[in-house]
Formats: C-alpha cells, sequence, structure tokens
C-alpha cells in the first residue's frame, strides 16, 4: 500500500482541512447569495423567522414616520421651542444608534448561524458519505460471503453434475470379433454392384472440390438415397512427470508424484517401493494395503508378486517378528465388489503369501478400481491413526479400471488418500496410444472358436485425442503410447506416489508392440494430468483443440449410430451368393463414409492457421496426424470400393480346406502398396505421404511419428486373403467365453 493512502499521514490531515475550510467558504457564499436574493424579494418575510433576518424595516420606516409627524405640528404652530426641538433630535439619534445596533447584531447572529449551518450541512454531509460507505462496505461483505458460499456449493456438487453430464466414452460395449466369423444373411434384394460409382459430392472430393463445411456432417441428399445413409452424430463426450531426485529426501507439502516410472518387470518396480517403504520406516511405522485386479489375466502377476514379497522383507532387515511388526501388510482385491483377504493386518510372510494366492477370479469383467481405493482407505484409516503408521496402498492391475467408476469416483478418492496421507503406487500396463482397448487372444478350449476378449486399457489422456478408426472400422490394434492410462497416472501423481510402466509385452496381446520411445522426447508430449472438468474447460475456450475433437469423435465407430457408415466389413464369406450381397451392402456404406471423411478434412483445412498458435505440442501433433489421416483414409476407401467389386467379377479361386483341418471361413479385408485406382487416388496418395512424413520430421521419437510411419508402411491399396482356422466343434453347454 502507497504511503499516501495511509489514514495517519500528516500530509492528507492537512488537504483534508483545507478541503473542509473551502467548503465552508463555498457554504457561506451559497448563504450571502441566498440572503441578497432575499432582502431584494418583494414577498413579505414571515413573522416567526424576522428575527432572524436582520434589522427590522417596519420598525425603522414607523419610527421614520413618527419622527417626521411630530416636526409638523410644531411648523404649523409656528412656536420656535428649542428645547424641544433638541429634544427630539436626540431622541432621534438614540433611536437611529438603537437601531444600528440591533442591526449590527442581528448581522452578527445571522452570521454565527450562517456558520452554524454550515457546520451542519457538512456534518450532515459527512455523515451521508459515511453511511453511503458504511452501507456500501456492508453490501460487499454480503456479496463476497454469499458469493463464497455459493463457490463452495457448486464446488461440492460440481463432480457429481459433471459425473451426470458425462457419457461414457463409449456408449455400448464392443461386439466380439468372433461375430463376424459366422455369415450374415440379408433378407432383402440388393442389386449387384459392378464397380465403384460414387455420388456426384463424393466424386467432387475426390477430385478436391468438395464445398467447404463448419462441422463434419453427411450430405442429406445421400442420407436420403442410401439405404444405410443413417447419419452421424457428432457429440461433445459429457466423455509425466520429472523425476523426483533422490529417493530418501522428504517431499515438501503438496508435492506431486510420479504419473510416469518406467520398469521392465516386477522385480524392478518392487525395488524402487522397497526403497521408499525403506525411508518411511525412518520417520515411523507402516501399514501396506495391496489390492490386486481379479481379472483372470491377473494370476500369472499375482504369483510373481507373491514370490518376491519374501525379498522386500529380507531387503528391509525384517524377517523376524519383533522388528516385523513395525512394517505390517493387509491384501485385498477387486472386481465389481471388493473383498479383505487377511482378517487383520500382519507381518506373517506366509499368511501374506496365502491371501495373494487366496485372490479369486472374478467373470463379470468389472473393475472397479477407485471403489476399492476407497473402501481400502475407509477400512484401515482409523487402524493406521490410532497406531500412529504411515498409509501405503500399492495396487497391481493391467486394466484401467471400469470407465463409469473412474469419472464418478476418481476425484473423491484423491481427496480421501490426500486426507489420510495415503500414498499409492501402482503396477500397471502401459496405455493404448489414444485408445481405450487392447485385446487378448482366447480360443475356447472346447469349440476351439477364437476370440479377441477386450480389456481397459487407456487411453493415456482424459479424453481420446486419436481416431478411433483405422479407416476401415474400429481398432484392434495395442500401439503403446509410451504413458499409463490416464485414470491411474493421476491418481499415482497427486497422492505423491508412483505409476510403474511395465512395458513388457503380454504373449497373446493383439497388434501388440515392444516400443521405446525416446525420453527427452516424450516429455514436451506428457499428458494433461488435471481434473478432467479443468481440461474440458481449457478444450471448450480453444477453437483449434474443441474443432479437432469434434472430428475425432464424429468418426468414433463406438458410437452405435456412427457405427452403421463408418464400420466397413473387413470379413466377408466364402460363399458367393452371399459374398456379392455383402459387397453392394459396403457400396452403400462407402459412399457415405467418403462423404464424411471429405467433410471432415475441410473442417481441419479451416483450423490450419489456429495450428501455429497453439503453444502444446501434443496437440499440434494430434493434428498432424489426424488430418494426414483424413486424406489417406479417403483414398483406401475408395480402393476398397474399387477392388470388392472387382473381385465380385474376378474372385481368387482358392480350397475350401486345407491339411489337416483347416477351413475357409472367411475373406479378410488387409492393405497393400499397389492400388487399383492408381491416377484417380494419385493426389490423395501424394499428399497424405508427404504429410505423414512431416509428422515424423516435426514429432521425431514421439508415438505420433511411429503411428506415422506405420500408416505410411501399410500402403493404400486393399487386398482379400483367405483366413483359415481349425474345423469348430458344436459342443452343448460349453464353457462362456470369458470377460478380462
Amino acid at each position: 500500500m502507497e504511503e499516501s493512502s495511509r489514514p495517519d499521514d500528516p500530509q492528507q490531515d492537512e488537504s483534508t482541512q483545507d478541503e473542509q475550510a473551502r467548503d465552508v467558504e463555498n457554504l457561506q457564499q451559497e448563504d450571502s447569495d441566498k440572503r441578497s436574493e432575499q432582502s431584494f424579494s418583494p414577498k413579505a418575510k414571515p413573522a416567526d423567522t424576522a428575527a432572524d433576518e436582520g434589522p427590522d424595516l417596519d420598525a425603522i420606516v414607523k419610527n421614520s414616520s413618527s419622527v417626521g409627524r411630530s416636526r409638523q405640528p410644531a411648523r404649523r404652530s409656528g412656536s420656535t421651542d428649542k428645547k424641544a426641538a433638541k429634544a427630539a433630535k436626540k431622541e432621534e439619534a438614540k433611536a437611529a444608534k438603537k437601531n444600528a445596533k440591533a442591526a449590527a447584531a442581528s448581522a452578527k447572529k445571522d452570521e454565527k448561524a450562517a456558520k452554524a449551518g454550515t457546520a451542519e450541512k457538512l456534518h450532515k454531509r459527512w455523515w451521508g458519505h459515511r453511511k453511503i460507505v458504511q452501507g456500501s462496505s456492508s453490501f460487499l461483505i454480503s456479496t463476497v460471503l454469499h458469493t463464497l458460499i455459493l463457490v463452495v456449493l457448486a464446488l461440492w456438487m460440481l463432480p457429481d453434475a459433471l459425473d451426470a453430464l458425462a457419457p461414457s466414452l463409449v456408449v455400448n460395449p464392443l461386439d466380439d470379433p468372433s461375430e463376424e466369423l459366422e455369415s450374415v444373411f440379408l433378407e432383402e434384394q440388393i442389386v449387384v454392384g459392378t464397380k465403384m460409382e460414387v455420388s456426384s459430392a463424393a466424386a467432387g472430393s475426390l477430385a478436391g472440390t468438395a464445398a467447404d463445411v463448419s462441422t463434419p456432417e453427411l450430405a442429406k441428399s445421400v442420407l436420403e438415397t442410401e439405404e444405410y445413409g443413417t447419419e452421424i452424430k457428432v457429440e461433445g463426450a459429457l466423455a509425466s512427470a520429472p523425476s523426483r531426485g533422490n529417493t530418501f529426501a522428504e517431499l515438501p507439502k503438496g508435492a506431486m508424484g510420479q504419473g510416469r516410472s518406467v520398469a521392465d518387470n516386477y522385480g524392478q518396480a518392487m525395488d524402487r517401493i522397497t526403497r521408499e517403504i525403506l525411508w518411511m520406516l525412518e520417520k515411523q511405522d507402516v501399514l501396506v494395503i495391496w489390492c490386486f485386479d481379479q481379472s483372470e489375466s491377473m494370476k500369472d502377476d499375482q504369483k510373481e508378486i507373491s514370490e518376491r514379497i519374501d525379498r522386500v522383507y529380507k531387503e528391509l532387515g525384517l524377517t523376524n517378528k519383533v522388528s516385523g511388526d513395525m512394517l505390517l501388510t493387509a491384501v485385498t482385491s477387486y472386481g465389481e465388489k471388493f473383498a479383505i483377504h487377511t482378517k487383520r493386518p500382519t507381518s506373517d510372510l506366509g499368511e501374506i503369501r496365502k491371501a495373494i494366492d487366496d485372490v479369486p477370479i472374478d467373470h463379470t469383467g468389472k473393475e472397479k478400481m477407485c471403489t476399492a481405493i476407497g473402501l481400502c482407505i475407509k477400512e484401515y484409516r482409523k487402524f493406521s491413526g490410532r497406531a500412529k503408521r504411515r498409509l501405503v496402498l500399492i495396487l497391481v492391475s493391467d486394466e484401467s479400471g471400469d470407465r463409469d467408476d473412474n469419472v464418478q469416483n476418481m476425484e473423491r478418492v484423491i481427496q480421501e488418500s490426500r486426507s489420510a496421507g495415503c500414498k499409492i503406487f501402482i503396477l500397471g500396463r502401459e496405455a493404448v496410444f489414444g485408445y481405450p482397448y487392447a485385446y487378448i487372444r482366447w480360443r475356447h478350449p472346447q469349440t476351439r472358436r477364437p476370440y479377441w476378449l477386450s480389456v481397459d486399457r487407456g487411453p493415456e489422456s482424459a479424453f481420446v485425442e486419436q481416431t478411433q478408426t483405422d479407416g476401415f472400422r474400429r481398432r484392434y490394434d495395442a500401439f503403446p503410447s509410451g504413458f499409463g492410462p490416464y485414470e491411474q497416472s493421476r491418481i499415482s501423481r497427486q497422492t505423491t506416489g508412483i505409476f510403474f510402466l511395465l512395458p513388457s509385452l503380454e504373449s497373446q496381446l493383439v497388434r501388440g508392440e515392444k516400443r521405446r520411445y525416446e525420453l527427452e522426447a516424450m516429455s514436451a508430449y506428457r499428458p494433461d494430468l488435471r481434473a478432467r472438468r479443468e481440461i474440458l474447460n481449457d478444450r471448450e475456450n480453444s477453437k483449434f483443440r474443441n474443432t479437432l475433437f469434434e472430428v475425432i469423435w464424429s468418426l468414433n465407430p463406438h458410437n452405435t449410430d456412427n457405427a452403421k457408415v463408418i464400420e466397413m466389413r473387413v470379413h466377408f464369406s466364402p460363399d458367393p451368393q452371399t459374398f456379392v450381397k455383402e459387397v453392394a451392402t459396403e457400396h452403400g456404406k462407402a459412399k457415405v463414409y467418403l462423404q464424411h471423411l471429405a467433410q471432415a478434412e475441410k473442417v481441419l483445412e479451416k483450423i490450419k492457421p489456429l495450428r501455429e498458435e497453439e503453444s502444446k505440442p501434443r496437440w499440434r501433433a494430434n493434428f498432424d496426424l489426424t488430418y494426414a489421416q483424413m486424406i489417406a483414409y479417403q483414398a483406401r476407401v475408395y480402393e476398397y470400393g474399387a477392388f470388392i467389386d472387382a473381385f465380385v467379377k474376378n474372385p481368387k479361386v482358392v480350397p475350401l480346406k486345407k491339411p489337416p483341418d483347416l477351413r475357409l471361413y472367411y475373406w479378410d479385408i488387409t492393405t497393400r502398396k499397389k492400388t487399383l485406382t492408381g491416377d484417380t487416388i494419385a493426389d490423395y496418395v501424394k499428399r497424405a505421404s508427404e504429410l505423414f512424413k512431416q509428422v515424423i520430421k516435426d514429432h521425431p521419437g514421439t508415438p505420433w511419428a511411429a503411428r506415422a510411419q506405420w500408416e505410411l508402411d501399410r500402403g493404400y491399396g486393399v487386398d482379400l486373403r483367405p483366413h483359415y482356422e481349425p474345423e469348430f466343434k458344436d459342443v452343448k453347454n460349453p464353457i462362456p467365453v470369458p470377460k478380462l
């Protein structure tokens, strides 16, 4: 605060006094002017105010008149009584003197009254100002208090409101890919297409002359004439940290943990956890809670951890019962429901191992991770508080948890964990790049049918930021992101814990890749781990980010309505008649899909100038890759339609069976370098290839560059290859397909 604004400043007091004096002079001048106006006014003064307004003019006139009348008789009589005249003069002088004194006294009284009136007016003015200030202060204080109350209530209710507004990222569960192995017979008669004919609008898009559009919408003419022209909905969804340095240096209050720490295996991760526990034991006793995912895919992981528990205790020097009580352990697990496997926290290694082995398999496929964390803290918070033990939770899972449970409960769990002083370590898997799911191969032991079982494993960001299709249908890859799932990374970071990224590749992971991205390059591209509502608010305030997200969402095949158009068939029946019907059906869908891809390209073209204003390299990379894909996918979809047309005219001849017991089950769409439509899509191929190469150049050592190289390696042509499987068996009451 400046000195001139202080209440005890003498300069300010003097200036205030001068200002008050000027106010008095001004008010006196106003009163004087008013009296002058009143003295010249022809109106008579009220009797009760005459004494306050100066000399009595009527008295003076009366006295003057009486003197004049007393003189006149003397002149008329002709007497020259000098004594009488002298007495009259004295009387007249005395009266004049008396009147003058009265006038002076009256004037003095008026002046005093004027000063009193001025002071009173100043006092009233000051008092009025004071009341205004007091009233304003009261109003301001009341407003601030009520505003604070409203903010607190809003923050209290916001998570529920946000959850109510937030639709799930995926509208419907994934269809089992194995269902595509069975033929689909259409009842209606469909005319067989002989070539890839597209509407004029679609043809225009391939020629680069499609009309500008502001949002991705499908042409109404196509929607009205095509059997599969269901309008695609464009909906909004609502749906790494630096090293901490010295392990044994206490983190300051409010510090963050690590949202990403790469470990090659469980051994490395548990060695780091052991060091962290050792540091905590130097301060106080510790209670460790192990919390295991009950999914079937985690049984091998649980066995490995059970075998390593001994090493943790031995390295801590807590192998005998007395010293072992410094570190107590509880074992819990979760699936759809939460379970506790130790009657009470224990230091008995045999009891701990048995509890881990007793973790059941949950067949519902639901992993309510956030609910489980909350129940762990609720169950053991009082125990750790009474014993003055530090609370540590170690969660082991190969999935990111149930999506609805995460959205509804994650922020509450973070607050409860921080309130309880609970540090959370998570041993988890690498998230799929920009996509919610990975798939595990599983063959039914009785029927011999193959299945791809979905597991929640991503994305690495709060909302999807990559296209959810590979150009033909929903993604079935496990392309690595270099980061953990958003929820697990955020929980670990917010509770001063660590998320251990286990990039080891599972043998049955569909289209999995083991990649190591450049650490320095990835630091600039780390996902935003703030709360969802903060990220959403920033995105909606950015035209660049919001438009890009809407384009991605409009091409999301997990939206049921979108899937009717943009989910192209990639498995065709080996039966010729059925094959022909399927080709005709896909023709209609391909025309509409081309329309939508062309519109999406135009939308991205419009926001391209905003790319340079975007401060985050991650969002620039998102745009660059998506823009290249929109152009590449137009070329591939056009080639798709042309190739299946040509295949109808000139199908490949392959055997229906192969030894020893293989049978042709379907024709599978694949990509290749060679194209059939050469010149028609040449410009698209050239532009897409240049853009993919630019992504590799601008974002080296990142998933965006790796994904761009993957797109280039696919080529732009399409092929149909026969797919053989062992003969399936019909079994009565087969065991159910597991849900991971």
